[in-house]
């Protein structure tokens, strides 16, 4: 996977610069673009995530062919790829059921919490980074980023935006549920950070997501399937599943904002990703993808009307810098690779 780099060339940097705001931009829609779905389009999440993932497969797999005819495909990456996958397939199930329950640009504050579990765990599974572990520094950014988030939930005054047809956020029951899934994403994607750099670091990364996004489209398709099984023990509040939807019922709006999210999202992000941890280093790329929820949730008071209170953005912020403080720490050790 890449590792810190130092380019000399102006060119170069610019073009990461570029790269790596295209990926914060796209990654800072996807919450926009599932709770557009769920409120405008009343699609439930595990239809979102077998269509999106389904959409995206089909877009690398000529690129998987090609690979496997000219012998750059590796055949020890399929079998290497599937412990990442189960932890993508189960961090995206949550992560797509959090916009549906949550405005997006709380849920995002929320979900940056994910730093706290991909650092840890990177710290304990590697011994090359564990010297962090002891810096005064990596233990202020932790407790920074946990008081935000503590911050964000407990200063929550009023439930912010609209809420999705028959959600009510106000909800005590829902809000916690929501909050849980954020955070269940959080630690599920931490897992698919670490199990990515422990499995499949010497592969091509590029080829890596390419195989890692067949098999999870396949989990998510199944899940999907599966899904409208759950339709009786979930609240009367929340959307059921129905993957016939998108067939029966979206106009052109609605498949222009599916297809979107799909590509947006996953297909072409995790590639500008990689090029701009390239062509940056990972300790800048990573700073600059801490700024996600602010982005999100300035969006989110665009597009949906959410109002966080002032005392909502501090938190979020001071959660933030810690995320940036704790980056830093560990970026001056062996740098660790992003999913």
């Amino acid at each position: 996977m890449p590792t810190d780099a130092n380019p000399a060339d102006p060119h170069a940097s610019r073009l990461g610069v570029g790269l790596i705001l295209l990926t914060l931009l796209s990654w800072a829609s996807i919450p926009l673009f599932l709770r557009s779905l769920s409120t405008q389009h009343h699609l439930d999440p595990f239809t979102a995530n077998g269509y999106r993932y389904a959409i995206s497969a089909l877009f690398w797999l000529p690129f998987l062919i090609l690979a496997r005819r000219s012998r750059t495909l590796p055949t020890a990456l399929l079998t290497a790829a599937i412990v990442p996958t189960v932890f993508n397939l189960m961090g995206q199930t949550a992560f797509a059921w959090g916009p549906a329950l949550l405005p997006p640009g709380f849920f995002s504050f929320v979900f940056r919490v994910q730093i706290v579990f991909v650092t840890l765990g990177a710290y304990l599974m590697f011994p090359s980074e564990r010297a962090a572990l002891r810096r005064p520094s990596y233990w202020t950014g932790l407790a920074l980023v946990v008081a935000g988030s503590v911050g964000l939930i407990s200063f929550q005054d009023a439930a912010p935006g609209a809420p999705a047809p028959g959600v009510h956020v106000d909800d005590p029951a829902l809000m916690a549920l929501g909050i849980g899934v954020s955070l269940l994403s959080g630690v599920m994607f931490a897992g698919y950070a670490l199990s990515v750099r422990r499995f499949v670091s010497t592969y091509s990364p590029v080829t890596s997501f390419g195989v890692i996004c067949q098999y999870t489209a396949i989990g998510a398709l199944v899940v999907m399937l599966v899904a409208p099984l759950l339709n009786p023990v979930l609240p009367a509040s929340m959307l059921k599943a129905d993957p016939t939807l998108p067939l029966t019922t979206f106009g052109l709006h609605a498949w222009m904002l599916l297809l979107a999210s799909s590509f947006i999202g996953i297909a072409i992000s995790h590639v500008s990703y990689y090029a701009s941890i390239k062509r940056l280093g990972v300790s800048v790329s990573s700073g600059i993808i801490q700024l996600q929820p602010i982005v999100t949730a300035l969006a989110s008071l665009v597009i949906f009307d959410e109002r966080l209170n002032a005392m909502q953005w501090a938190s979020g912020t001071l959660g933030i810098f810690g995320a940036i403080l704790m980056l830093s720490v560990g970026r001056q050790q062996t740098p660790a690779p992003s999913d």
